[in-house]
C-alpha cells in the first residue's frame, strides 16, 4: 500500500489550525498517537473533543499540538482531497460508458474511479469488487454511512458475468454485511434489455429489499449507448415497448414494497417514462428525490417548483427573447414548460431547440451528455436571442466546460448569444428565462 502523503497544502486563516502554529508545507504525522491513510482515518480521528497531533514542521523539527476543536473541522487542506490516491475500477462492465468513449478526449474523463471513499464524500457509485475484508471492516469500525452501490444484479453468476470480475459474485454478501452492521446504502441497477432486467430485475429487487431500511434507496437507469461500441458486447437500447414493459413491471413492484415496507424503495429514471411515452409520476411518487443525482425524479422536481413559480409571474410589459438547448428526450416537456411561461409573460419570446447527440451519437438523447460541438453546429444559423438557456449537467462539476472540452465562451463567441447554465429548479427556469427574479 503507498503511504499516505499528509502533507498540507493550505491552512485556513484564524482557524484552530493556525492559532495553533499549524502552517502550509507542515506535515501531519499522527492523530492521538494513531496513523492515518486516508480522509476518512482523518476525519474519525479527529472526531472527538480535544486531540493531540504529531507535526512535522517545514524545517524537520518535531512538534506535538492539542487543540481543543470542540468536534470541529480545524482548517486544513491536503495535497490530495483524498490523502491518498483515489481507486480505479478492476471491471470490464460490458456497459461501461467510458469505454465508449471515443478517442482524443481529455485525459481524465477516461478515469473509472471505484472508490467507497469517494463513495460517501461526493455521492460515487461503487461497485466493491476491489476492497478487501480489511479495508469493509474498516468502513464498519469508522460507521461510514451511507455507501452507494452500483449493483445491477444480486445474481453472481450474472453480476460476474456483467462485471466481468470472477470477485463481482461477493455484491450482495458484502452489502448483508453493511445491513447487519447498521451501514445505510443507496443502489443502482443499470439496466440493459434481456440481461438483467425481467426476471432476474425482480430477484434483484427482491433480494435488496430484504436489507431494507439499510438499503435506503434503489434507482434503475437504462443503459446509455453511444456509436463508438466497436468489438464490445452487443447491447440492444430500450426502445418505447421496452420501456413500457419495465415501466409496467417496477411500479407493480413499487406497489407491493409500498404495502410491505411503507415505501416504494425503487425509483425508475425519467427516461424509461420518456421513452415509453407515458407521463411522469407526480413528485410525491418520488418519496423526498433520495436517488434525484441520479437523474431519477428530475422532470417530477423540475414540475412541482415551475408550478408554483410560473404563478408568480407580473403582468408587465417585457421584450425579451430566449433560446434553450435540451436533450431531445426532454425537448417536449421543457416545451411545455416554456409554453405556459410565454402565456403568462407577454412580450417574451421562448424558442426550444432539441440537440441531436452527434458526438456521442448511438442511442445518447439525454440533456446531460450533450457537447458544445453539436450545439454550435445545430444553432449557428437559429435566429439570435437575448440569452441561451443550457443545463448545468451539460458542464463538468465546478466548471464551464463541456464534455467534448468546448467551453461556455467558445459557444457564446459562435453563437454571438450570453450562454446561462440552469440548474434543474423550476423558479431558476422561469427567472432565467424573464432575466428577473420572481417577487414571493
Amino acid at each position: 500500500m503507498r503511504k499516505a502523503d499528509t502533507t498540507i497544502k493550505y491552512v485556513e486563516p484564524d482557524s484552530l489550525a493556525a492559532e495553533a502554529g499549524i502552517e502550509a508545507g507542515d506535515r501531519l504525522l499522527t492523530i492521538n498517537g494513531g496513523d492515518f491513510r486516508d480522509i476518512l482515518e482523518y476525519r474519525y480521528l479527529m472526531s472527538e473533543y480535544e486531540i493531540t497531533l504529531e507535526v512535522e514542521k517545514k524545517d524537520g523539527s518535531i512538534e506535538v499540538i492539542t487543540i481543543e476543536n470542540n468536534y470541529e473541522d480545524i482548517g486544513v487542506e491536503f495535497g490530495e482531497e483524498l490523502i491518498d490516491t483515489a481507486q480505479s475500477c478492476t471491471n470490464k462492465c460490458i456497459f461501461c460508458f467510458i469505454d465508449q468513449l471515443p478517442e482524443g478526449m481529455r485525459e481524465t474523463v477516461y478515469f473509472k474511479d471505484d472508490d467507497t471513499r469517494l463513495s460517501f464524500l461526493q455521492g460515487n457509485y461503487v461497485t466493491l469488487t476491489n476492497m478487501t475484508d480489511e479495508e469493509i471492516d474498516r468502513l464498519i469500525a469508522m460507521r461510514v454511512s451511507p455507501i452507494n452501490v452500483s449493483v445491477h444484479a444480486t445474481n453472481p453468476e450474472l453480476r460476474c458475468m456483467m462485471l466481468n470480475n470472477r470477485f463481482a459474485g461477493k455484491c450482495y454478501d458484502i452489502m448483508k454485511k453493511f445491513a447487519a452492521n447498521e451501514i445505510y446504502m443507496n443502489c443502482q441497477i443499470v439496466l440493459c434489455p434481456g440481461i438483467n432486467d425481467g426476471a432476474e430485475l425482480e430477484r434483484s429487487l427482491s433480494d435488496m429489499a430484504a436489507l431494507y431500511p439499510y438499503v435506503n434507496s434503489i434507482s434503475a437507469v437504462p443503459v446509455g449507448l453511444t456509436r463508438y461500441r466497436d468489438g464490445l458486447y452487443p447491447i440492444k437500447p430500450y426502445d418505447a415497448d421496452m420501456s413500457r414493459g419495465v415501466v409496467e413491471q417496477v411500479e407493480k413492484i413499487q406497489a407491493d414494497f409500498l404495502k410491505k415496507l411503507g415505501t416504494r424503495l425503487v425509483y425508475l429514471s425519467d427516461e424509461f417514462y420518456l421513452n415509453a411515452g407515458l407521463p411522469i409520476p407526480d413528485a410525491d411518487a418520488y418519496e423526498g428525490f433520495p436517488q434525484i443525482e441520479n437523474g431519477v425524479g428530475l422532470v417530477a422536481s423540475m414540475k412541482e417548483e415551475f408550478d408554483s413559480a410560473v404563478k408568480l409571474i407580473k403582468s408587465k410589459p417585457r421584450k425579451r427573447s430566449a433560446a434553450i438547448a435540451t436533450g431531445e428526450l426532454a425537448a417536449p416537456f421543457v416545451k411545455s414548460l416554456a409554453d405556459e411561461i410565454a402565456k403568462r409573460a407577454e412580450g417574451v419570446e421562448i424558442a426550444v431547440y432539441p440537440i441531436k447527440n452527434n458526438f456521442f451519437g448511438g442511442g445518447v438523447n439525454v440533456a446531460g451528455l450533450l457537447c458544445g460541438c453539436d450545439i454550435i453546429e445545430q444553432l449557428k444559423d437559429k435566429p439570435k436571442a437575448d440569452v441561451l438557456l443550457i443545463p448545468q449537467s451539460m458542464l463538468r462539476d465546478s466548471d464551464d466546460v463541456f464534455l467534448d472540452d468546448t467551453t461556455v465562451a467558445d459557444v457564446e463567441n459562435a453563437l454571438g448569444m450570453s450562454v446561462v447554465p440552469v440548474i434543474n429548479d423550476g423558479y431558476e427556469f422561469v427567472e432565467k428565462i424573464l432575466g428577473e427574479e420572481l417577487e414571493f
